[in-house]
């Protein structure tokens, strides 16, 4: 009974089965013999690997004797599974990889934006993105959908539980004048408002760090409270996520790395204050 791969929201349902499974005490494939499923395809689904239906989630609920008020939330997480997100109206524009990291973020509850050249997606203004955009070649006519879907994703930062946000920026991406100086100016102040958000913090690695190891490229890591963190990396040319344990473990490391060479948040503030005078002057 093989599906669609899994959504956000079904690699989270995954994450609440499994936990009901293990709080049993049962093996994958003891409990895949009560469900009357293989040991695959509950192991797949337990990973976010497929999705599962609600009738088939009602299944495995009925196995485990979940009853009242946790049924009915499982169930209702089974069916909003299913349904696609907004930023998913049918024929998209966007490749899927893009589609999934938008799903993740809005069930992530702590995210870290680690940037060589750029603002953060998370960060970015609508001028600042269409710069970006109309430099990378994209046409035109989809220019103003995908500026739209960018500015659609920041919404999670000020919804009522945000994810926190730790966004590593190297001082090039800042001084770097993408759409020219009124544009800098307007992206620069707009990430000094955001840093006053409880849940926002912006650390500069100043260029006279030298190497260091974020200039391998951009990345991104997302924690969620009952599944797996990811990471996130993405290219001109392809675009992936990294769930092994050990993998994942490097990425976070690069992280400590990066935060020991940054400058604490008042003065990655003060820098982004020096630099828009002097773009201002």
């Amino acid at each position: 009974m093989p599906r669609k791969a899994a959504t956000a929201r079904g690699r989270t349902l995954g994450a609440e089965l499994r936990l009901l499974r293990k709080h049993l005490g049962l093996s994958t494939r003891a409990a895949a013999e009560r469900i009357g499923w293989t040991a695959a395809t509950l192991n797949r689904t337990e990973n976010g690997l497929r999705v599962a239906t609600a009738e088939e989630v009602a299944a495995v609920l009925g196995a485990y004797g979940v009853v009242s008020g946790e049924r009915e939330r499982l169930l209702a997480l089974a069916r909003d599974a299913e349904m696609p997100g907004w930023w998913e109206p049918g024929d998209s524009i966007y490749p899927t990889p893009l589609k999934a990291l938008i799903g993740f973020e809005a069930q992530a509850v702590r995210i870290t934006n680690v940037e060589i050249s750029l603002v953060p997606g998370l960060l970015q203004i609508p001028e600042y993105a269409r710069a970006i955009m109309a430099a990378s070649g994209i046409p035109p006519l989809e220019i103003e959908t995908r500026v739209a879907t960018r500015m659609g994703r920041q919404a999670i930062l000020s919804r009522p539980q945000p994810p926190k946000l730790l966004a590593l920026i190297d001082e090039a991406a800042l001084r770097r004048p993408v759409g020219g100086r009124h544009t800098v100016i307007e992206q620069l102040r707009h990430l000094q408002r955001q840093v006053r958000r409880p849940n926002i913090e912006v650390r500069v690695i100043p260029l006279e760090v030298g190497a260091h190891p974020a200039l391998a490229g951009p990345f991104t890591i997302l924690e969620f409270d009952r599944a797996n963190t990811l990471v996130y990396q993405s290219s001109k040319r392809a675009s992936i996520f990294v769930d092994a344990v050990s993998e994942v473990a490097e990425f976070v490391a690069c992280v400590d790395t990066l935060k020991a060479a940054s400058l604490p948040p008042d003065r990655s503030n003060a820098l982004i204050a020096k630099i828009i005078a002097f773009y201002g002057s």
